[in-house]
């Protein structure tokens, strides 16, 4: 994957999208990642790959949480 500075990726946006067509792009700031550019085709892979995968596990804690903690989610909501 390569890597870009913010800085870098600002001022020649256009390479950075052209990049991103053959590979994933990792911005920083700073030394952090801050963002990563795709191209459509590999953020749909990624998207389809991840979407209805959650693990059986999960999916009981979520609900299992979402009844004991309503009341609290509700308030933060307002």
């Amino acid at each position: 994957m390569k890597t870009e500075t913010a800085t870098d990726a600002r001022k020649r946006f256009g390479k950075l999208v052209d990049i991103a067509q053959s590979e994933p792009v990792r911005v920083q700031r700073h030394g952090r990642d801050v963002a990563v550019v795709l191209s459509p085709e590999e953020f749909r892979r990624l998207s389809e790959a991840a979407s209805g995968k959650v693990s059986p596990a999960v999916q009981k804690l979520h609900t299992e949480s979402a009844k004991r903690w309503s009341k609290v989610y509700e308030v933060l909501a307002k």
